[in-house]
């Protein structure tokens, strides 16, 4: 008899933390889980300056489970004082899903041209920041997964989701682009790292690749827009379930998996 733990569920956290949430990817995700026919009872939406996410205040408004966060991914203080406030919503029911969005590019930045600073500035926000917050909330984290400890990974259990890129893929690479290419690849492998050091946990850690999206990062002449990427990083996201999706690196087009 087949085990139903291992059945297809639906996509379902009781609480998710989404960070660069004021626009792009980040607000769609936002978006489309308040219109789950069961949303997140918390949808921590973070972002750097929140005075100016207009569009996002607008939508925490007229939806009292959206809560409006300050958090700078390349500042660790920042990233201390969201864990504190989630804490205190959330207290020891911990948190579900925990999606790292937030990122930076810069498209010229070739062999002749690439500096030190924006090394660093790629490396701190893409590579570094997703860290430094997966560990910062890794109690929260474990809370969430110790409450549902005889079900098998999965995205409704605990898990930590990083929005990476093709572009960070070593064996579909084609030169250039030095700073995010390089950043996106650190991201991979500490995706690899966690889903390897939190499988005794019970928390799924798993990248995806969101596309080439109409964002103020892809650009107007990208191919998808932020409607349909946001559909397929959740269409991969409904499948992670049990230990064997943990530590992929997903292309959310094609549902296939990307060579890291």
């Amino acid at each position: 008899m087949e085990d139903d733990r291992y059945l297809p569920t639906m996509l379902s956290p009781k609480s998710v933390l989404i960070t660069g949430s004021n626009r792009g990817i980040g607000l769609e995700f936002v978006r489309q889980f308040l219109k789950f026919a069961d949303p997140p009872k918390y949808i921590f939406a973070s972002c750097r300056l929140p005075e100016k996410a207009s569009e996002l205040t607008e939508i925490a408004k007229t939806s009292p489970c959206v809560h409006v966060i300050k958090l700078d991914v390349a500042d660790h203080s920042s990233i201390k004082n969201a864990k504190a406030v989630v804490a205190s919503v959330v207290e020891d029911n911990g948190i579900n899903l925990l999606i790292n969005n937030a990122g930076t590019y810069r498209a010229d930045a070739d062999i002749y041209n690439v500096s030190w600073e924006e090394m660093r500035r790629n490396f701190d926000v893409n590579a570094i920041g997703p860290l430094m917050i997966s560990q910062t909330f890794l109690p929260l984290l474990k809370q969430a997964a110790g409450r549902k400890k005889d079900e098998v990974m999965s995205c409704n259990k605990a898990a930590i989701i990083n929005i990476s890129s093709d572009f960070g893929s070593i064996t579909e690479n084609f030169g250039r682009l030095y700073p995010y290419r390089a950043s996106k690849a650190a991201q991979n492998m500490i995706t690899s790292c966690l889903s390897i050091d939190l499988k005794a946990d019970g928390i799924l850690c798993t990248a995806v690749h969101p596309g080439w999206v109409k964002t103020d990062m892809g650009g107007p002449n990208a191919k998808i827009s932020t409607e349909e990427s946001v559909s397929g990083v959740f269409a991969i996201l409904r499948k992670l379930q049990g230990e064997e999706e943990s530590g992929k690196y997903y292309d959310s087009t094609s549902g296939k998996v990307f060579g890291w």
